[in-house]
């Protein structure tokens, strides 16, 4: 099985209720891109229009490696479009209020997956329907985990037991998978000269590593300090990463406990594989809290036990799930619904044009926000004896 062999064998469109205005302080526009990250088309868009980071706001992180569609919302914006390389910024008109998650309705999807025997489209066909009656966890997939160093470190986890030098060095210099040729040279450098601030801070580039730097230089051992002054949005990855992957294990652990090993199957993940049904369950009205300091659920939470066994086992409790002596960034606070239901999910195959003698599958279907369509089609392209 192949995905995403191509921008156009993966798109996504934001879906909102949100009418365009004929006046209104917030300029609302449509941005269409694909070869970037939805941080940075913001970037291009500032740099271009001159826009302060505080005027612009957007719902959603959207994939390099897909053609997507979403809205942002710019206080005071230009009534005009931008056109980039692999990126169109159309203005629609006007709205009283920024953009947010809270105004995206749904994500629509259509995938193409690739590489698939004609054995394999008929188990996706039957999957569908099992799909359609169960539905599947709501789990976090590996998109989520791009912070994680060789699917073991969490950073937050440095954080959160007040090993602040070593969070700074993974946040500074670990290796991931899109850096630039300059990104690699810098890290390779702060590796060898860790410690020597200034000899750092005369090769280090701008931005915030340089920002941390420069506060080491006058603060050689605050490394709290200079972890605070790294990027706002990349420390709140750090921790949104750590606390999805304690939902998703708490999540599985309920479902081992729920479904017997006979009745259901493993998708396979970069942090190990997660339990999914394949019998009905009812949970298609629960929702499992976010984990964290700020949780304060009742001593008779169905979920507690699950959550307190998850933590314990990377020596935390719920009331140490937070960054010590650091009141940003700080754990996300809300619920997140257990059962994921694809809408309208049909399929259609043909011919695979770019491997002979296979068959392609193109899936359609909508998604709530902060869903993975990527965890679906994993759901559908398992083996499954029927």
């Amino acid at each position: 099985m192949k995905l995403k062999q191509s921008p156009e064998d993966f798109s996504v469109e934001e879906l909102t209720d949100v009418v365009p205005q004929p006046s209104g302080a917030f300029a609302l526009y449509r941005l269409a891109k694909s070869g970037w990250t939805t941080p940075d088309a913001i970037s291009i868009i500032r740099q271009r229009w001159h826009i302060s980071p505080q005027r612009i706001s957007f719902g959603g992180l959207k994939d390099r490696h897909a053609n997507t569609t979403q809205f942002i919302t710019i206080e005071n914006g230009p009534k005009k479009n931008l056109e980039h390389q692999r990126m169109l910024v159309t203005f629609l008109g006007h709205s009283h209020e920024p953009f947010t998650s809270d105004q995206i309705r749904d994500n629509r999807f259509a995938i193409t997956v690739r590489e698939l025997s004609a054995t394999a489209v008929k188990a996706m066909e039957f999957t569908i329907k099992e799909v359609r009656t169960v539905g599947l966890p709501n789990y976090f997939d590996d998109q989520r985990f791009g912070s994680v160093i060789h699917g073991t470190t969490f950073l937050a986890m440095e954080m959160m037991h007040a090993r602040f030098e070593s969070a700074l060095r993974l946040a500074l210099t670990a290796p991931y998978e899109f850096d630039r040729a300059s990104q690699k040279r810098e890290k390779s450098m702060l590796n060898r000269h860790w410690g020597d601030w200034q000899a750092c801070r005369q090769q280090c580039g701008k931005g915030s590593s340089r920002y941390a730097i420069d506060h080491l230089c006058a603060n050689p051992t605050d490394f709290r300090g200079a972890i605070e002054r790294l990027n706002m949005e990349l420390q709140g990855l750090y921790l949104a990463a750590y606390q999805s992957h304690v939902w998703n294990r708490t999540l599985a652990k309920w479902i081992e406990d729920k479904i017997p090993a006979k009745d259901r199957v493993d998708i396979e993940t970069r942090l190990g594989s997660l339990p999914v049904p394949r019998t009905k369950i009812d949970w298609d009205n629960l929702v499992l809290p976010l984990p964290s300091a700020r949780w304060k659920p009742e001593a008779d939470s169905p979920w507690l036990p699950y959550v307190e066994g998850v933590l314990a086992e990377d020596g935390l409790t719920l009331a140490t799930m937070k960054v010590p002596g650091m009141h940003k960034p700080f754990f996300s606070k809300g619920d997140r619904p257990v059962c994921l239901k694809p809408k309208e999910i049909t399929m259609e195959h043909d011919v695979d044009d770019q491997h002979l003698g296979l068959r392609k599958a193109i899936l359609h279907f909508d998604l709530i926000r902060g869903s993975y369509a990527t965890m679906v089609v994993k759901r559908l392209s398992l083996r499954t004896k029927h």
